[in-house]
């Protein structure tokens, strides 16, 4: 199984090679693909080192899977490149996830939408993926009518740029910036540009892609996003309607029987999950359940993962593992 990584000097391409050597993905080659500038240099893969190749180079290998994080003007210009050649793309970028013809896919929830024909495959947006995995056993069993979600995201969501604002200015370093605002003892209800509407691409995304990826365009959606000085991972507080009534104990375990998730949730311990223990972890973790008491059918809670791994790069990885196990590549 012969395997690019585009976009593998980045922030999140340097998180997918370690998941896939974490994982020991079944791979016989790896193609790391970066910049022009970046050409030539090795990076270590299993103790191995590879040279870093162009994407003309890399197409020219037709590996058997690409997984992309280079942004969506490179995805939208190379990934139907790789896919003439046979390649089946896994794109992290926001390229291809609203176009019809692409599956929007999160393994826990909708991997068995995909077929071999599927040569581009979008990867959802982080605070998307944290949600609809908790969602989507909660909805197969109560059917959601409504989600409010606001989040508290991680600068790393950013990149480097960002980390590196943030770092600066907890030393009093005046450097680049990521932000129109300082970040650091600061919180910006402010996550992509703002739309006519006065949400955010970041809040729409977390609405249209919900509807996409859960494949019911009933369920309501409303966000705010909040990027707050931390890393390691986003968080959301989450308030889910549903049709019909629930069990508190009976959510809890769903939630603990459903892949993909850990419920922290005991809160007389002071146990509830936390970005710092969700940091390099590639669950998704779930707590603070408690009963909406202003509304008969409605639940709380708090979920929480490491927007670099299951909001990314071990995303990324579990939909590729799910084609090999499954034949479709």
């Amino acid at each position: 199984m012969k395997i690019a990584v585009v976009g593998a000097t980045g922030l999140v391409g340097t998180v997918m090679l370690k998941v896939l050597e974490e994982r020991n993905f079944p791979l016989t080659e790896l193609i790391p693909v970066a910049s022009e500038k970046s050409v030539g240099k090795l990076i270590k893969f299993k103790g191995k080192e590879y040279p870093i190749v162009s994407i003309d180079t890399a197409i020219s290998l037709r590996p058997d899977i690409a997984i992309f994080s280079a942004g969506g003007t490179t995805s939208l210009e190379t990934a139907p490149r790789f896919a003439e050649v046979g390649t089946t793309v896994i794109d992290n970028s926001s390229a291809w996830r609203m176009d019809p013809t692409k599956k929007l896919v999160v393994p826990e929830v909708n991997a068995h939408v995909l077929t071999k024909e599927d040569k581009i495959i979008a990867n959802p947006n982080c605070s998307t993926i944290q949600m609809v995995v908790a969602l989507q056993p909660l909805h197969e069993k109560y059917k959601i009518k409504r989600v409010v979600v606001s989040t508290y995201q991680s600068v790393t969501g950013t990149g480097v740029k960002a980390v590196d604002q943030l770092m600066n200015e907890r030393k009093g370093i005046d450097g680049p910036k990521a932000y129109p605002y300082e970040i650091d003892l600061n919180v910006l209800p402010h996550i992509d540009v703002f739309q006519d509407n006065g949400y955010t691409k970041e809040e729409m995304k977390m609405v249209k892609e919900t509807n996409k990826i859960m494949g019911d365009d009933s369920i309501r959606v409303t966000a705010t996003t909040v990027r707050i000085p931390v890393m390691g991972g986003h968080s959301e507080s989450v308030n889910v309607e549903f049709e019909n009534d629930f069990d508190l104990a009976d959510v809890r375990r769903i939630l603990e029987e459903a892949p993909g998730i850990i419920v922290v949730d005991d809160v007389a311990n002071l146990k509830y999950p936390m970005p710092k223990d969700a940091h390099e972890k590639d669950e998704v973790f779930v707590g603070r359940l408690r009963r909406d008491e202003s509304h008969d059918k409605a639940l709380n809670m708090w979920i929480v993962a490491d927007n670099l791994r299951k909001g990314a790069a071990t995303n990324t990885v579990q939909i590729a593992e799910y084609l090999i196990a499954n034949k479709l590549v």
